[in-house]
């Protein structure tokens, strides 16, 4: 495993810009990125496509497997972003254990924000009406977790540079 292995977990609930941010960062840094949702059994995705929550026990598989890939990259030399709304800490729990540092990245913004984002978008399983349980599941990083809360309402652009500025990285 290369000793500079990086993750950067792009984490908050469902309407946040998770994907959009992740994206950037992809560009900018030249990491490979992955969406958890990918990550998803198909019986995960059915529940939520029908507005059910998800519990913890749906939760724990998805979760070991994301951390589990993040370990294969580390191991094969490759900096990682992914994508994942790591609502509890113990959540993040599993998803620092990969094999590299992990670094929690919370985009944050009102109730109001997040679901005029989730109503407008299109191609995604989640419905607006998960929005509630996701927000009274959501736990803030805690000071000794590995991690920053960036709010939303600034441009991608400057979503992305301030997470960069953060990271110690060249903005330009």
């Amino acid at each position: 495993m290369s000793p500079a292995a990086q993750h950067l977990v792009i984490m908050g609930v469902a309407g946040s810009g998770k994907t959009t941010i992740a994206n950037l960062l992809s560009k900018r840094l030249g990491w490979i990125a992955a969406e958890a949702d990918e990550f998803h059994p198909a019986v995960n995705i059915a529940k939520m496509s029908a507005g059910v929550p998800l519990d913890d026990d749906d939760r724990w598989p998805w979760l070991y497997a994301i951390r589990d890939w993040m370990g294969v990259q580390a191991e094969n030399g490759r900096c990682t972003i992914v994508t994942c709304s790591a609502l509890k800490r113990t959540y993040r729990n599993v998803l620092a254990q990969a094999a590299g540092d992990v670094t929690f990245v919370h985009l944050d913004g009102s109730s109001e924000v997040l679901a005029e984002r989730m109503k407008t978008r299109s191609g995604h399983f989640m419905p607006p009406s998960l929005l509630p349980s996701q927000l009274s599941t959501l736990e803030p990083l805690a000071p000794d977790e590995a991690g920053l809360r960036i709010e939303i309402t600034d441009s991608p652009a400057e979503i992305v540079d301030a997470i960069l500025r953060h990271l110690g990285f060249a903005v330009a």
